[in-house]
């Protein structure tokens, strides 16, 4: 960080919380309605399956440190999935990372030491933020990338869910909640706040998309930070347990996108065709297109930071998709 201060990274996430809360805004003189237009399903599933499919590796690449134990994990998950129902079925996943991290407890695949040096109880480190301009400009500029993901992730949710969540509550106030918490985090010294597509697979699993126990989850969370072994516990669990079921969950998350291609009743005409591949082509298969071309695909915006890859895939539908839509509305 600038100066070797993380304080000043916390500076960028304050200034980058508050330009989503200014994006909020904008969304919210726009209109939902013309949101829905450029999004429509042809764009919305392969956007899904990108996110996904761009998971898998990294699930692939945890579990690689023990990938019997990650098996067992994931196998158990699924069993679990198949085999159940009610409130066994919602707790598959822990489950499975239980069992996960008995069977690495028995192989003794546990750094035990992290739990017995963590205190009983602690206080988070809260720091506040310091002001540089250099460090604004390197972080700041992030909000133009986690924007795409913002918007697909929830896009994503509401499939799941079978809402429209760009409508109620509104593309305008997820931003704003998600702006007003990574200022808050920055405040008392914590990371940005971002939509995570692992939230969206969870939700899939357990089918539990009660709002009020996501709230009183977030108030668990809050008090048993204060748990010093219960941190040193989870920070124990081993990577390629965590590996084994973030399979499970980055699965899900693409096969809701061919879901709302397949329930949408997409027609694999021409024009939809060439939306969905350059997404799927671009949000795949960045890295291959620069060992091919040496360019990669995506807009720099400084010497640091470019869209590319999800996002960039994304914008490049969004723009396709509308102005297919601008010539054919022409021609008729």
């Amino acid at each position: 960080m600038y100066n070797g201060d993380l304080a000043y990274a916390q500076g960028g996430i304050l200034v980058a919380g508050l330009i989503y809360v200014l994006i909020s805004f904008v969304i919210n003189r726009i209109g939902t309605e013309n949101i829905n237009k450029v999004l429509p399903p042809q764009v919305i599933g392969p956007m899904i399956i990108v996110i996904g499919l761009n998971l898998l590796p990294t699930a692939v690449n945890m579990a690689s440190g023990n990938y019997l134990i990650a098996a067992l994990t994931l196998g158990t998950c699924l069993l679990i999935q198949k085999f159940t129902r009610g409130f066994v079925k919602q707790l598959s996943i822990l489950i499975a990372v239980i069992v996960g991290y008995t069977a690495s407890l028995a192989l003794n695949q546990v750094d035990t030491g992290i739990i017995a040096n963590a205190a009983l109880f602690s206080v988070p480190n809260m720091t506040l933020p310091k002001f540089s301009l250099p460090a604004i400009l390197t972080i700041a500029p992030i909000v133009l990338a986690v924007f795409m993901e913002h918007l697909g992730d929830i896009k994503t949710n509401g499939q799941v869910v079978g809402k429209d969540f760009l409508k109620d509550p509104g593309l305008n106030r997820t931003l704003l909640g998600d702006g007003l918490a990574t200022m808050f985090a920055s405040l008392v010294g914590g990371p940005a706040n971002t939509t995570y597509g692992e939230n969206t697979a969870v939700l899939a699993i357990t089918k539990n998309y009660d709002p009020s126990l996501l709230r009183l989850a977030a108030v668990y969370a809050i008090v048993l930070s204060f748990v010093g072994k219960l941190g040193g516990v989870l920070q124990s669990i081993p990577v390629f347990v965590m590996g084994g079921i973030s399979v499970v969950l980055f699965s899900m998350i693409a096969l809701v996108g061919v879901k709302t291609i397949r329930t949408n009743e997409v027609k694999f005409n021409l024009k939809n065709i060439i939306v969905m591949a350059s997404i799927l082509i671009l949000g795949l298969f960045s890295s291959q297109i620069q060992s091919l071309t040496g360019i990669m695909p995506g807009i720099k915006i400084t010497e640091t930071i470019m869209v590319s890859g999800i996002s960039f895939a994304a914008i490049v539908g969004i723009v396709l998709n509308t102005v297919f839509d601008i010539i054919g509305n022409k021609s008729k």
